[in-house]
């Protein structure tokens, strides 16, 4: 399937977002409950709040690198695309944890440096899989939109954007005028309900303006277009980017571009420990097809795949026989599906 919105000749996907290292807990519900965590959802926090919590815990701490956006490069640069991520961290050994990593899962990073602290996010994961996270932006808080360069966006065939960006209205303005002056398409990840629900005025002109490729989790998307019906829902999204992708978890997904609407399948159910990083591995399975022209089926399995593989390990580092069976996956798929 040719997509005739790609310009001919660009060859990245280039991933703006935070720069951010994940700190994992798995805790119980009540922990939640007697810390006033409202699970399932991103809020900002301090520093001092998120050490409290961490001594709190009597579960075991895991520390990896992460960020939506971050997550999603470090996925098309596994599966063989040319990757580039776009943030900013500080100086400190968490910074040069996340460049190392970058660098080592097959991404060209593109980090502006601070002189304060690289962006930390505790994610506390519940018995259900599901995660509460509570993000102190440090460095990453700190990137504006005069630090953006035309060389963030050289070669660019997409430029997707995590929907945090969006309380920093010039950045992610900026981001997308630079995306399209490179003639990419543009990708939004509206990333927490909570984050459409704050900002969905802005969110709406913006992506009415701007944007090619929008895509939302369940929630999102009914806060994105105030229905309750995810056909409607899907729809309404639909009017305002080329391709609409609406992910529905252990549902699957459903897919609208061009008056056509495709359903598909999740990968899987069984074995999930943490949702940590299913969305935007599954963004980094559907770019991929997109970039290689495949199907909307194809693009949407894909990204199921890369999103269940990610749910049976903690955090959002697939395994590398995990990504052994993902490629297996394409390897033999795509060469039967024209």
């Amino acid at each position: 399937m040719l997509y005739n919105e790609f310009k001919q000749g660009k060859s990245h996907v280039v991933c703006v977002g935070s720069a951010l290292v994940d700190i994992l807990i798995h805790e119980k519900d009540e922990f939640l409950t007697k810390t006033g965590i409202e699970k399932g959802v991103m809020v900002y926090a301090d520093w001092e709040k998120i050490e409290y919590l961490i001594g709190l815990s009597d579960s075991r701490v895991s520390i990896v690198p992460g960020g939506s956006a971050c997550n999603t490069a470090i996925g098309i640069g596994r599966l063989g695309a040319k990757s580039r991520f776009v943030g900013k961290c500080g100086g400190d050994n968490m910074g040069q944890l996340i460049h190392r990593d970058l660098e080592k899962q097959n991404v060209e990073p593109f980090l502006f440096q601070s002189d304060a602290a690289t962006g930390r996010s505790l994610s506390l994961i519940s018995p259900d899989a599901q995660r509460s996270m509570l993000t102190f932006l440090g460095a990453a808080g700190e990137m504006q939109h005069s630090d953006l360069k035309p060389e963030c966006f050289e070669q660019a065939a997409i430029v997707h954007v995590e929907g945090y960006l969006i309380f920093n209205v010039d950045l992610i303005t900026n981001v997308f005028k630079m995306a399209r002056n490179a003639g990419a398409l543009i990708s939004l990840d509206l990333a927490s309900s909570n984050v459409v629900e704050q900002s969905r005025d802005s969110l709406l002109k913006l992506v009415r303006q701007y944007v090619d490729i929008l895509i939302a989790n369940e929630d999102e998307a009914l806060a994105y277009a105030g229905m309750q019906d995810q056909e409607q829902c899907l729809e309404f999204m639909a009017q305002d980017a080329t391709f609409a992708a609406l992910k529905r978890g252990s549902r699957g997904s459903m897919i609208r571009y061009r008056e056509k609407t495709v359903y598909a399948d999740a990968a899987g159910s069984a074995g999930v420990v943490d949702t940590t990083g299913a969305g935007d591995l599954w963004a980094s399975g559907f770019l991929y097809g997109l970039m290689n022209h495949r199907s909307l089926q194809e693009c949407a399995e894909l990204g199921s795949l890369c999103g269940y593989e990610v749910c049976l390990v903690v955090g959002a580092s697939i395994s590398d026989k995990s990504w052994e069976k993902i490629h297996n996956h394409v390897e033999v798929k795509w060469q039967n599906v024209k």
